[in-house]
């Protein structure tokens, strides 16, 4: 069906919310020589392929490897350990979608269903053939080539196994000793609250391997079952939630010539998380933290002896963020990591910070031989809130460089000389990828992704005494004078989900609601990321302080825009979920109807990692931490208002993230209280909600219910 005839709904959905063919996960190698890059054919393809972007000469794109040339128009088997991958990175892709390249980006390593294989990069490799499928037991995970490209390390079936490049010599490096015994793989709470999705790591010299042993034994289990299909097993899934215990982690070292593995050792019971794991020049270097995320200790190890020694520790009364690309080293050995000293997030080198706090320091971007690149926004020292923009700086001894220029969003990734630059802005949809040699424009690469059918008009601003960022989307037919409109408000409000971004496309689902005849706000409030460590951790032990800033938002914005406070709505998902039910059972002085997806309903049910670090140990923490910033506990509805407002609630019954036990006993609570409500049960949709007639009718069913709760219809 031709695009033009798409509705914004089908469009959105086919499209996964317009990424499909968008170059991505970008690589350049260190001498500048070529990009590796993933991209579908078109923007409603879903499977990945990977690309190189030649540099040398007359810059040109080739495509390596085809998932459906390599498959021969079969479909793609997903094991169930690669589809619980994909669910803890929220990949939604199919295809190829991701791989891992040697030292000199002339070797990939990647998975098709579940089959091992590696390709050549270089312009007219010298292999046998581009790509070839390794002959090795599947299904298999994770595969990483060596730095020096002759071997490839992957996991499969709890096992940690290595294969020469060509397909010899395959044979197990470490083999779980137990069903609950894992090799090479991160546990759940690393892969799905600490951004490290990693559990090997090679040795710079390709001699050795550090590896992960994760144990889940002492955790909890858990059953998902389909109610949908009574015949189907339940899964059965270990979830460590809140105040129980997590998977037993450690750390070895094996040597390739298999003299024997070295258990890297450090005070595990005190430092339980093993947050960051890296390998240079300089030996292996690690990041471990307290349960209580209160304490960490940056760690040299010595993989001959497993002997550690102390770089640096950190304490924080409230807690630590991990931060992605740090810690790391300098050529010359020194501690790269990102820290808050000074009410700022900054980018420090040794124990001498390098950036001030004009800009929060978001991420570690590369290590230079002279300089790092960072990702940041502006911070609590800055003289203009450049609200939702996200820039590159370089950084050194002497200063600080921008290297993005204009307001929007950007990341990036170097080798050597050359940087490739992905932007985005308010003006026009998608991302462009630039390749910049020295700074000057030598390349863009190819972006395959539709153009939205609708263009989004946010005025980007900041709300009430708390000077809260926010977007405000009107109809795009609104003309002054129509009078006031209903309001929706349309937030995630919570940790590591920052909505108010500079970026057209960010945009583009609050605009389609506009459309629909609302006002559409989306605020940034305490406890989302970007401005200062202050902000985010304002909510330590008080989630609730994340519904305030959505009242103070929604009543500063009332004098400047035409909004129609008698009729306000929240809709959500996830911790936006939590927040939208939270809105209506809490305020509905203010909020008139809601919608919660997959609403995190009672934290003692939710994950270790993420719930302790702002509400403590259940065990711990005033008994009423839990019981006020839950929605639910054992005796019903926690701390709700006497007046009822509607609620519609969508919750994944294959969600193995937030279960759907949070939603049952919500809707149970609910009951009991007499207090009608709707409940929208998404048979095997999990946390994501990538099935395309799902994601289209789920935002028509939402403007149905608001339409009706606020007499629109």
């Amino acid at each position: 069906m031709p695009t033009e005839h798409l509705s914004f709904p089908r469009q959105h959905a086919r499209t996964q919310r317009f990424t499909l063919g968008a170059p991505r996960a970008f690589t350049v190698a260190p001498d500048g020589s070529r990009v590796v890059f993933l991209r579908s054919a078109s923007g409603t393809e879903r499977a990945q392929a990977v690309w190189v972007l030649d540099l040398e000469g007359e810059p040109h794109e080739r495509p390596v490897a085809d998932p459906a040339a390599l498959l021969a128009g079969a479909g793609e088997q997903l094991s169930a350990a690669e589809r619980a991958r994909r669910e803890r990175s929220r990949e939604g892709g199919a295809g190829i979608v991701g791989y891992a390249v040697d030292e000199a980006v002339e070797t990939a390593a990647f998975t098709l269903s579940g089959r091992l294989y590696v390709a050549d990069l270089r312009p007219g490799g010298t292999s046998p053939a581009p790509v070839r499928q390794l002959d090795v037991p599947g299904p298999v995970i994770d595969p990483r080539p060596s730095p020096d490209g002759r071997y490839v390390a992957y996991t499969v079936r709890g096992a940690l196994r290595v294969v020469a490049a060509d397909g010899g010599g395959d044979r197990a490096v470490a083999e779980p000793e137990a069903e609950s015994v894992t090799y090479g793989l991160a546990e759940f709470a690393a892969a799905e609250e600490m951004d490290r999705s990693r559990g090997f790591w090679w040795a710079p010299d390709s001699s050795a391997l550090l590896v992960e042993r994760a144990d889940d034994a002492p955790v909890a289990r858990w059953w998902i079952a389909d109610p949908a299909r009574p015949a189907a097993e339940p899964a059965r899934v270990a979830y460590p939630s809140a105040g129980t215990p997590n998977a037993e982690v450690r750390l070895f070292a094996y040597p390739l010539d298999g003299a024997g593995r070295t258990e890297i050792g450090w005070d595990r019971k005190r430092y339980p998380y093993l947050a960051r794991v890296g390998w240079d020049a300089h030996g292996p270097l690690l990041l471990v933290q307290s349960r209580d995320q209160r304490g960490q200790l940056y760690l040299a190890a010595d993989p001959a002896t497993g002997e550690t020694r102390m770089v640096h520790a950190d304490e924080d009364p409230r807690w630590l963020d991990l931060h992605a690309g740090a810690p790391a080293r300098t050529p010359d050995g020194r501690l790269v990591r990102i820290t808050d000293e000074g009410g700022a997030r900054v980018l420090a080198v040794g124990d001498r910070p390098l950036t001030s706090d004009a800009f929060h320091v978001r991420g570690l971007l590369d290590v230079g031989a002279d300089d790092l690149l960072v990702q940041v926004s502006a911070g609590p020292g800055a003289e203009e809130p450049e609200t939702g923009e996200i820039h590159v700086l370089r950084v050194n001894e002497l200063g600080t460089e921008r290297v993005s220029t204009g307001a929007g969003v950007h990341g990036a990734a170097r080798g050597g000389a050359v940087t490739v630059l992905v932007s985005s802005t308010l003006e026009r949809p998608g991302q462009r990828a630039r390749v910049l040699r020295e700074g000057e424009e030598i390349a863009v690469v190819a972006s395959h992704a539709e153009s939205p059918v609708i263009a989004p008009r946010p005025t980007l601003t900041r709300a009430g005494k708390s000077k809260i960022p926010a977007a405000v989307l009107l109809p795009s037919g609104y003309r002054e004078g129509d009078g006031p409109l209903p309001v929706l408000l349309d937030p995630y409000g919570g940790p590591h989900g920052q909505r108010v971004l500079a970026a057209h496309n960010a945009h583009l689902t609050s605009q389609w609601f506009a459309d629909q005849g609302f006002a559409v706000i989306v605020a940034d409030g305490r406890g989302s990321p970007g401005h200062s460590p202050a902000w985010e951790k304002a909510i330590h032990h008080e989630f609730t302080a994340t519904l305030d800033d959505q009242v103070e938002a929604v009543h500063a914005l009332a004098e400047e825009f035409p909004l129609d406070l008698s009729r306000v709505s929240i809709r959500g998902w996830s911790y936006g979920g939590y927040l939208s039910a939270l809105a209506v059972l809490r305020r509905p002085d203010v909020f008139h109807a809601g919608i919660a997806g997959a609403p995190v309903t009672d934290w003692r049910l939710y994950d270790t990692h993420y719930t302790e670090r702002y509400l403590g140990d259940p065990a711990e923490a005033d008994g009423e931490v839990y019981a006020r910033n839950s929605l639910v506990t054992d005796e019903g509805l926690s701390a709700a208002a006497a007046q009822h407002r509607p609620l519609m609630i969508v919750h994944g019954l294959a969600d193995d993230n937030v279960v759907a036990a949070h939603t049952l006993r919500l809707s149970s609570a609910l009951l009991a209280a007499g207090r009608p409500h709707e409940v929208l049960p998404l048979s095997g949709v999990t946390h994501m909600t990538p099935q395309e007639q799902v994601a289209e009718n789920l935002l028509l069913l939402q403007v149905d219910f608001l339409k009706r709760s606020l007499g629109m219809a």
